[in-house]
């Protein structure tokens, strides 16, 4: 039946179908929007406006996986079955990911994650359908790595409890290594945790006789970030700072309590120096009134692979979409990424910075130290 159903895939039809599953609804609602709009202005830019590619219209069918992970796997048969999509994009939940993979196996048609992090996605639970433009939690630990790696320093962390979390502080170790430093305790608490009390008082007591620079490394997507409430727990009493990876502005409104913080990030609009995101941080500016966030940036991203990909193949046949896409290099508003044959993860720029407080600017703003290209970072393969 898989084999029926990819054929009906083949030559460019009267529309292209691209459907877009993705958690609208939820906690990572803004970054579902951010997605969405990005996805969209990404497929805009490609196509210089005309929604089209080689003659043919691009429709995009948006479906709400609500964070469920069975419910993102029935939408995606939904989007390939009832929908004959060509190919996906989405989800924003690496949990409601996981459970989508099998489903592109089985129809045998392209599954564009984005923005799901996790390793497994395009490691033990891969499969040829599936390439990802969005980074992985080796690209967010290795870049982070950089940032606060050094021989005297000693760690913890704190992430939530599902494959995010735990396959970025696998990650996030793995990368110290080559640093000197390493992690001494790991703390993991529920995705929906907004008292973090206990929680950190286990970390200061883990820490309590640890010598060395002590730090505090945070891994969190969606709401009730758990930084300023442990900073207001004052973590210096027991000499650890705080330390974390980039994040959507509305985080970033808690990094202005900690100037001179450093991590590393996957996108701030006024750091990537391009022709694609100057186009993008003026257009949202124009059309939203506010600058363009990290996922507006993965989903453009997203969009223009999408159109590269069928302008060069000429064609929806998935075979022909795959042979084109291994190897792919495109201009995304972070500079080039391509994808990497073997597992079909976008490599791409990640940026080192340090949080200044800047007027006018309600937030901590990530200013560049250094941007870590592709040949800079050694992104394990995880087959």
């Amino acid at each position: 039946m898989a084999a029926a159903l990819g054929a009906l895939a083949a030559p460019l039809s009267a529309e292209i179908r691209v459907a877009h599953v993705y958690g609208k609804s939820g906690p990572y609602e803004a970054y579902a929007a951010q997605s969405h709009n990005g996805l969209m202005m990404g497929i805009e830019y490609a196509t210089d406006g005309t929604m089209e590619v080689n003659g043919e219209k691009i429709t995009v069918i948006e479906k709400d996986t609500q964070l469920k992970p069975d419910v993102g796997k029935a939408l995606l048969a939904e989007a390939y079955g009832d929908d004959d999509a060509h190919l996906a994009v989405g989800p924003v939940s690496s949990g409601v990911a996981l459970a989508m993979l099998p489903v592109a196996q089985e129809y045998e048609r392209i599954l564009l994650v984005e923005p799901a992090v996790a390793d497994s996605i395009t490691g033990k639970n891969w499969n040829r359908y599936v390439f990802r433009t969005g980074r992985n939690s080796s690209q967010d630990a290795i870049a982070n790595a950089v940032a606060i790696g050094d021989e005297n320093v000693r760690v913890a962390t704190l992430a939530q409890d599902y494959a995010f979390g735990r396959d970025g502080v696998a990650a996030f170790g793995e990368a110290l290594q080559g640093t000197g430093a390493e992690i001494v305790h790991e703390e993991y608490v529920p995705t929906d945790t907004t008292d973090f009390t206990a929680a950190a008082e286990r970390i200061f007591n883990a820490m309590e006789g640890v010598e060395g620079e002590k730090r505090l490394f945070i891994i969190w997507a969606g709401g009730g970030n758990p930084m300023s409430k442990i900073n207001a727990m004052d973590p210096s009493r027991y000499d650890i700072e705080i330390a974390t990876g980039g994040n959507i502005l509305a985080a970033l409104k808690a990094y202005k309590e900690l100037p001179g913080l450093e991590g590393a990030t996957y996108y701030y609009y006024e750091i990537p120096d391009n022709e694609v995101n100057d186009w993008l941080v003026e257009q949202h500016f124009e059309r939203y009134d506010t600058p363009p966030d990290f996922f507006t940036a993965g989903g453009m991203s997203a969009g223009i692979a999408v159109v590269e990909a069928l302008r060069d193949a000429g064609t929806t046949d998935t075979e022909a979409l795959i042979e084109t896409m291994e190897g792919m290099e495109f201009e995304t508003p972070k500079g080039t990424m391509r994808f990497r044959p073997e597992d079909h993860q976008a490599l791409q720029s990640m940026y080192h910075f340090r949080t200044e407080i800047q007027e006018g600017k309600d937030y901590g703003v990530p200013v560049l130290v250094r941007e870590l290209g592709i040949d800079d970072m050694d992104i394990p393969i995880r087959n």
